[in-house]
């Protein structure tokens, strides 16, 4: 899972200690939200700055939540097709549980593993939330120093 560290970082999910993982707004990227299972565990990977990478270790503690924010006229995620009845985008809650020492770097993450194993060290991919497989975290997990 994907945030600019000047929007939301690593440190500010260790403060706050869980957060709901809003504003979302593309469709394959809420479908995969949407496929998470309640415990499962995400990367929490800094975008947008240099060097991007996964930077830590979040839990998911709930599912299936309602992004409150399509519904806020203020916030920049507002989305006016998007109905208290009917909302168009769910989301999770997630927990801190690690900040790593050393960013796992894209760099190194496309050093290790090519497009096909991991979504995020393939070239144009903008998505914000992405399924990784069981053994290549394990490996990603392997990386951590």
């Amino acid at each position: 899972m994907k945030s600019e560290p000047q929007v939301y970082s690593i440190s500010d999910l260790e403060r706050d200690k869980q957060t709901i993982w809003d504003g979302v707004r593309n469709y394959q990227a809420r479908n995969f939200l949407r496929q998470i299972q309640l415990g499962d565990l995400a990367f929490f990977y800094h975008s947008n700055v240099k060097p991007p990478g996964i930077v830590g270790l979040m839990k998911v503690i709930e599912t299936d939540v309602v992004d409150p924010t399509q519904f806020d006229f203020n916030s920049q995620y507002y989305d006016p097709k998007s109905y208290l009845q009917s909302p168009r985008w769910q989301t999770v809650t997630v927990e801190f549980v690690q900040a790593f020492e050393t960013i796992i770097s894209l760099i190194k993450l496309k050093q290790e593993f090519s497009d096909n194993e991991l979504l995020v060290v393939k070239k144009g991919n903008r998505l914000s939330v992405m399924p990784v497989a069981t053994e290549v975290a394990k490996k990603i997990l392997g990386l951590v120093s």
